[in-house]
């Protein structure tokens, strides 16, 4: 039932049409601000030719990199020829993602990014799980896996935008697709299986706030459902459904997004992991940092919870500039939950690899 349900909301999700940005007679400039919000290449390009006519532009280069804005070229419309500059507006790292400012709504059914997406040819632990257990005795393990401790993982994620304006000019409501894949790519003896695969549909439904907090701008308020599953049988299947909230707050190349959460309660008999918010928190924050074309993220997650029910983990993450829009990525974390399957396992993690997308 609850694969059911992950595979139903990816199926929506991935079953929305991508609107093409149509051509307009008359374009305001707060129109061509609005572009450099668009993480994908070709939507953002053609949203430049509907502001300004051209038929080609440069590549896009990452918003904060040295050389982002572009010299003035000559472009045709219709017999003429029309310089303009291709200088890109600098948005908050915020708008760049949520289009929370007026002028950088962008309307609905554009695919843009939500978390990274990256792919780890070398993903290393100390400690693998041979032997994943619940709680619940249907979900527990008895013979070893017999895994391996280097494998790859890679991860895809996604939104966008169904309803701009859902109580007049505020909120925004959104969907999300995140995957994460484990794939034991060197195990020649067991025929190179994939050894987890996490599914995490969502809705989201997002606000534009406008407060200051110790120098801090709170700039986001979100509300939303989250499932998250892997889509295995037992003894290896996992799942929680969440009610989940986010606060976002920024200051200069800074990012600070707060997600506290309630896990939706199951029956006791279907519950594959009953004692997961011990172990894969109540909340989390996520710290991000752009310095000089590099990405610095930290995400920790804990319990809330003290004595023996006192759980957490954390992830550090690092993208640099590789060559044109290639860009290296590491990753580390230590903890527990570092994916679905483990949620209850301690392990130490380090992967290597490049990032085809980052936070910002």
């Amino acid at each position: 039932m609850k694969a059911r349900l992950s595979h139903l909301l990816f199926g929506l999700g991935a079953s929305l049409p991508v609107m093409p940005l149509g051509a307009q007679n008359h374009v305001e400039p707060a129109d061509i601000k609005a572009c450099a919000g668009i993480e994908s290449d070709a939507q953002r390009l053609a949203c430049y030719d509907r502001a300004s006519g051209r038929a080609q532009l440069p590549s896009a280069q990452k918003r904060n990199a040295p050389g982002n804005a572009a010299e003035a070229h000559v472009f045709p419309r219709g017999q003429e020829a029309v310089a303009a500059s291709n200088t890109v507006p600098t948005l908050s790292l915020l708008d760049s993602r949520w289009e929370l400012a007026p002028d950088s709504k962008l309307g609905t059914f554009n695919v843009r990014g939500y978390q990274p997406i990256y792919v780890l040819p070398l993903f290393a632990t100390t400690n693998q799980n041979n032997l994943p257990y619940s709680p619940n005795p249907a979900n527990a393990v008895h013979t070893p896996q017999d895994m391996q401790q280097v494998e790859g993982k890679f991860q895809i994620s996604l939104k966008t935008k169904l309803w701009q304006g859902v109580f007049g000019d505020a909120g925004d409501l959104w969907v999300g697709y995140t995957q994460d894949s484990y794939w034991q790519v060197y195990n020649a003896k067991l025929s190179r299986p994939f050894r987890e695969t996490d599914y995490q549909p969502e809705a989201m439904l997002v606000f534009a706030t406008d407060y200051h907090v110790l120098g801090w701008d709170g700039r986001l308020l979100g509300i939303g459902l989250n499932h998250q599953s892997n889509g295995q049988s037992d003894p290896l299947s996992r799942s929680w459904n969440r009610v989940m909230a986010q606060v976002g707050f920024e200051r200069a190349n800074w990012t600070i997004i707060v997600r506290p959460w309630w896990r939706i309660p199951e029956s006791a008999k279907d519950d594959n992991n009953p004692d997961i918010s011990n172990y894969m928190g109540r909340a989390d924050v996520q710290i991000i940092h752009e310095w000089h074309g590099q990405e610095f993220a930290l995400m920790m997650h804990d319990s809330l919870r003290g004595g023996s029910q006192q759980h957490g983990g954390g992830r550090f993450t690092w993208s640099f500039p590789l060559a044109g829009n290639l860009r290296g990525y590491m990753e580390f974390f230590k903890g527990y939950g570092e994916n679905i399957l483990d949620y209850n396992h301690n392990a130490t993690y380090l992967g290597a690899g490049i990032s085809l997308l980052d936070w910002y």
